[in-house]
């Protein structure tokens, strides 16, 4: 058998927090035993991985891969997710040749049950035990929340100035306290206050800190209410908190089929993973939709959609009130060319209160400008992008200048895809209607 690749492994996790969980114990230093084999009585290249992951107890794992993405897995953790961390982890040893060829022990039998996402078809649902998980959980949140909450008033309390002094270090800690507490997403957001001191000039970063607290309090405020919000405002509650959602679940909702244009394409750095996020405009729907993947570093990132395509298929969106991502469903082909909206700035300036209004945890919008680049009249001043009556927002282009941009344009409006944010438009693609097809010419 053909060994798996990261990306691979990384694409049977049953939702984004296993795929992270999974990351740190790759480690040699937390199996005290591990190893691959010839799978009994299959074909001589299949192979059984086996090993003993340390934790807060010590877990026996087991996983028979197939070819990508079959696998059957069991694991003696209690987590019913399936493959679970740890059988992930293992899969990671086995892409990066850790795991050395030995006989298997005794308790390191083929697992029977498949893995798709833990459920076996001949078991029926415990409604009590789900509802029990689900409060032990929701207890763990709002105890870390709170703790959150104190913290968040200290630091208030004691004047923001202390932040220019290893600003990374102040959150570390209660980071870590948030992935314990089960609320991965607002440990995301701890992680990245630090770098609002290393984006924004000596004079901005104050108050870009004190509204990201502010949001990370509401949040708090919100999740204390969470039984009484409306559905979608409390499914993005959870969202913004970390609460998992299965790929199953979404992929069982009902699918949006429509001609889906990709228009763009953003890759960053988020903790131990890189994650793409692809851009897709809907012909008839007249809607956003984002596809959104990860990879290990070096690993490589998801290629299967890019920019400029046009997808025939139904999407399948992750619940929320002003949720774009989605996953892709049944697909085919089709010989249609890209197509886009066009905003102004003051169109994309009130979509994107709808936006807050919906979600105000919000970071990102997806935009296209129909706009004029203009030139800042004093050096240093910011360049934006304007309507013909002078309403403008502002350029985030990084440490560069736009000249491309200005240069593509010719001085006239030009059709700009690109992110819009509470500091300005990140541009990421010219959309060119006589070539039929968006092209880069300045990136954010």
């Amino acid at each position: 058998m053909e060994v798996w690749t990261r990306s691979q492994v990384l694409a049977t996790a049953p939702d984004d927090a296993s795929r992270r969980a999974a990351l740190p114990l790759v480690s040699s230093r937390v199996w005290s035993e591990s190893g691959r084999a010839p799978r009994p009585g299959d074909e001589p290249a299949d192979e059984l991985l086996w090993g003993r992951c340390h934790g807060s107890a010590t877990y026996a794992v087991v996983v028979a891969p197939g070819p990508p993405p079959a696998l059957t897995a069991s694991c003696t953790c209690p987590s019913r997710k399936s493959p679970c961390k740890h059988a992930l982890a293992l899969l990671l040893r086995w892409a990066d040749a850790l795991l050395p060829p030995a006989a298997p022990p005794p308790w390191a039998g083929v697992p029977a049950a498949p893995a798709g996402r833990g459920a076996d078809p001949e078991r029926v649902p415990d409604p009590e035990a789900a509802a029990a998980r689900a409060a032990e959980r929701r207890a763990k949140v709002d105890a870390g929340l709170d703790e959150l909450d104190r913290w968040l008033a200290d630091q208030v309390r004691g004047g923001l100035s202390a932040w220019e002094r290893r600003p990374w270090a102040r959150v570390e800690g209660v980071a870590a306290r948030m992935v314990d507490a089960q609320a991965p997403g607002v440990a995301g957001v701890l992680r990245g206050l630090p770098g609002l001191l290393a984006r924004t000039d000596q004079s901005g970063w104050p108050a870009q800190l004190l509204e990201a607290l502010a949001g990370l309090h509401l949040l708090v405020v919100a999740h204390r209410g969470l039984d009484r919000l409306p559905p979608d405002l409390a499914a993005t509650v959870r969202s913004r908190i970390g609460y998992p959602v299965a790929k199953a679940a979404v992929l069982a909702g009902p699918g949006v089929l429509d001609d889906w244009s990709a228009l763009g394409a953003v890759d960053s750095l988020e903790g131990r993973l890189e994650s793409r996020r692809v851009w897709l405009w809907g012909r008839a729907t007249q809607s956003w939709a984002l596809l959104l993947s990860f990879a290990v570093p070096g690993a490589g990132l998801d290629t299967s959609v890019e920019v400029g395509q046009v997808l025939h298929a139904a999407v399948h969106r992750y619940p929320g009130g002003a949720e774009h991502r989605v996953l892709l469903g049944e697909q085919q082909e089709t010989e249609a060319v890209p197509d886009w909206p066009h905003e102004t700035v003051a169109d994309a300036r009130r979509r994107w209160a709808g936006q807050l209004r919906a979600d105000p945890w919000s970071t990102r919008m997806p935009v296209v400008l129909r706009a004029v680049p203009v030139r800042p009249d004093h050096v240093g001043g910011a360049w934006h992008l304007a309507d013909p009556d002078g309403t403008g927002v502002r350029l985030l282009t990084g440490p560069g200048e736009p000249w491309p941009l200005l240069a593509a344009s010719g001085g006239d409006a030009v059709d700009v895809f690109g992110e819009w944010g509470p500091a300005g438009f990140a541009p990421l693609r010219l959309l060119d209607a006589t070539a039929g097809t968006p092209r880069l010419v300045a990136a954010a």
